[in-house]
């Protein structure tokens, strides 16, 4: 197996270091609150204990025991909002018996918490961390559901807006009635110079609906820092209350039943002036700070880090001296995937896959078609020409077999691309060959659950659902272009999906077949990071992995054809898992798209 590097292994809590990793860190990041803030720590944490009811702390324990468990294959993930998919939680846990039919283990709905009324970002601006949205249920359904899931050997993976709140928070209104420590809890410049200097550095999220990163406020006499959109406010964790409100949210939320949180927007928690304001080295400080709490009091509770950056900026989110997040979004294999079947060219993923594999042992990667955002292309810069970036931009941008839409972006950035999974291989497009269209979508989730990590799929894929092209209709939403690829779920179609009938349910028995097969290598004894292979085709995506018994993926990238000579390295005696069918150790010939899992045959 090819060597691989990988950056300094942060030690697993196995020996009540927790406390001392929590010292240390306010120690950098509140160094005169940080003896003060330690008590309040403390106490809240002991009562978090107290309060966890015996079932997690059995789910703790069997966690603790075990200590590689998320690196096991075949963790799938499911990710949707839950009123598009089921109407409200109620809804939900009667869809659950859809899902295990699937062979989904991990439900990863994306904000259920209250928001504020009209716009708030599709859930992203919360209003109270405490409560569930009211169209959607109640805090007791949360809890029903996570218990159900527990019952059924499942996860509830829940959305934390770390970042901002809504202008409408608590937090907010007292803010702007006057209250000097809530005033304390956002960033508020005091004049449009001071503004302009913070400017010149930062990077627009949304510059065609949201541009700049201040937002003025008459309340709080100034502008108010509001990285996405003018309701967003974004919080001070350089206020130690920040990182104790927060940390109360998350083991709150825990001892409700939740096994994992997304940290929405985890880049952005530190603020310094004359840089992006992303990525700062308080930043992982702070999540590493939240692992080493929810260790001594939620250790079977797995952090993911939503940090859609380059690589060298997300892989410290998964702890530099501690371990910090145990998942992060794999977005530079995701975007890459997407570059090389546009290009039939597997050298992108391979770039990608290569500085992915520097992950350190305790975490895994989410690996992901697509979900609720849109396809970054500038996050690949650090892997991909700005001429590459473009093509595929506008290659998606509808153009080929792809009927997606360009999104905006930053002045000298590459626009992004919407749209549904389907629509961009093409399934439903006039002109396009359809059978060719199901074999690129089924090929994308071949590679993510061959892969190193755990898989997600973004609601509607498993049935080839399309693009919304409605919601231009609808006021609330017509400005996001992002609702063009949050369709509602068509349960008719599903229906027949799960019963095995049409090209849906094609696709149906294709996605719950590669989380069989993931969870099959788990038996063969297949582990390790993945890394490239050089087959001598660059139409050709080859990996293997890094550990365990012999394992190789190939994937045909090429509408056409493709002969492999030479015999596949490593693998002497292969037959593919996800058929389970021998194959000959070579000349190999792959079909149109064709994927195959090659094993040692035993």
């Amino acid at each position: 197996m090819p060597a691989v590097t990988t950056q300094p292994q942060p030690t697993e809590d196995v020996s009540g270091d927790a406390y001392h990793r929590l010292a240390d860190r306010f120690g950098i990041l509140y160094p005169l609150q940080a003896k003060p803030l330690m008590e309040s720590v403390k106490r809240v944490i002991e009562a978090a204990q107290v309060k966890r009811p015996e079932r997690l702390r059995a789910l703790d324990r069997l966690r603790a025991a075990s200590p590689d468990w998320k690196a096991r294959s075949g963790e799938s993930v499911y990710t949707f909002y839950v009123d598009r998919m089921a109407g409200d939680l109620s809804g939900l846990i009667e869809r659950l018996d859809y899902l295990q039919a699937l062979g989904v283990r991990w439900l990863h709905p994306l904000p259920l918490l209250k928001a504020r009324e009209g716009d708030s970002d599709g859930g992203f601006a919360v209003q109270d961390y405490r409560e569930v949205e009211p169209s959607l249920g109640t805090m007791a359904d949360l809890e029903r559901l996570a218990q159900e899931l527990h019952s059924r050997d499942m996860g509830l993976l829940l959305d934390v807006v770390c970042n901002h709140t809504a202008r409408e928070h608590e937090w907010a209104r007292r803010a702007r009635e006057g209250d000097p420590r809530y005033r304390a809890y956002y960033h508020v410049v005091e004049s449009a110079e001071a503004v302009a200097a913070w400017e010149e550095t930062l990077i627009d999220v949304f510059p065609d609906t949201a541009p700049g990163s201040f937002t003025h406020d008459p309340d709080m006499g100034g502008w108010v820092w509001t990285t996405f959109y003018p309701f967003q406010w974004d919080l001070n964790y350089a206020n130690p209350d920040v990182f104790l409100e927060m940390l109360e949210v998350l083991l709150f939320l825990a001892n409700q039943g939740v096994q994992g949180f997304r940290l929405d927007s985890a880049p952005f928690l530190w603020k310094r002036e004359g840089t992006s304001c992303r990525n700062q080295p308080e930043t992982y400080q702070i999540i590493e700070a939240f692992r080493a709490a929810l260790d001594l009091a939620a250790p079977s509770v797995v952090l993911l880090a939503e940090a859609i950056e380059s690589l060298d900026d997300v892989l410290p989110f998964f702890g530099r001296e501690a371990p910090a997040c145990g998942l992060a979004y794999n977005n530079g294999v995701m975007t890459a995937l997407w570059g090389a079947l546009a290009d039939q060219d597997a050298e992108p993923v391979n770039r990608v896959l290569t500085a992915a594999a520097a992950r350190p042992d305790h975490a895994a990667w989410l690996n992901y078609v697509r979900c609720h955002d849109d396809l970054i292309w500038n996050a690949l810069s650090a892997y991909a020409g700005f001429a590459d970036l473009e093509r595929w931009s506008t290659f998606y941008d509808g153009a080929g077999f792809s009927n997606g839409r360009r999104f905006q972006t930053a002045p000298g950035g590459v626009p992004s691309t919407n749209g549904m999974a389907s629509a961009l291989v093409g399934v439903g497009k006039p002109g396009v060959d359809q059978d060719l269209a199901l074999a690129r979508l089924r090929l994308l989730y071949g590679v993510i659950h061959a892969l190193d990590g755990w898989p997600l799929i973004y609601m509607g894929d498993e049935i080839g659902l399309g693009n919304d092209e409605t919601y231009r209709l609808d006021p609330e939403r017509a400005a996001e272009g992002r609702w063009l690829h949050r369709p509602a779920m068509d349960w008719a179609r599903a229906s027949e999906a799960a019963r095995g009938q049409g090209s849906a349910g094609a696709i149906f028995r294709s996605l719950r077949r590669f989380g069989e097969a993931a969870r099959e290598l788990n038996e063969l004894g297949v582990t390790g990071r993945t890394v490239p292979l050089d087959v001598g085709d660059r139409r050709l995506l080859a990996f293997t992995r890094t550990a365990g018994q012999p394992f190789v993926c190939l994937a045909n990238l090429s509408p056409e054809t493709v002969a492999l000579n030479e015999p596949i390295d490593g693998v002497e005696t292969p037959w593919d898992v996800l058929t389970h069918q021998a194959v000959t150790a070579g000349p190999l010939t792959l079909q149109p798209y064709q994927i195959l899992w090659l094993a040692e045959r035993s």
